[in-house]
């Protein structure tokens, strides 16, 4: 498992407007930015981001995560803070 086949299964099931992952072999660091967050709770949004990878979790090939979620009004606004992951 690298950051592209993570980024794949992310984009292959949500409609995002960007994306960005880093991988070291063990943890995920995810940046997806979106409209379809605005009105999803913290929960639900990291449900979203986290639901494609959930055989890669189950399996080992991930075994943490860490998710953030933007708007793109929010990105916007907040992406010079929140870059590199």
């Amino acid at each position: 498992m690298d950051a592209d086949q993570i980024k794949a299964l992310i984009n292959n099931a949500l409609s995002l407007d960007e994306l960005h992952v880093s991988f070291d072999g063990s943890q995920a660091k995810v940046i997806a930015v979106s409209d379809m967050f605005s009105d999803m709770s913290r929960v639900k949004k990291q449900q979203a981001v986290l639901a494609p990878l959930s055989a890669a979790i189950k399996d080992g090939s991930i075994h943490a995560v860490s998710v953030k979620t933007f708007t793109t009004e929010q990105w916007q606004r907040d992406k010079m803070f929140n870059l590199p992951i």
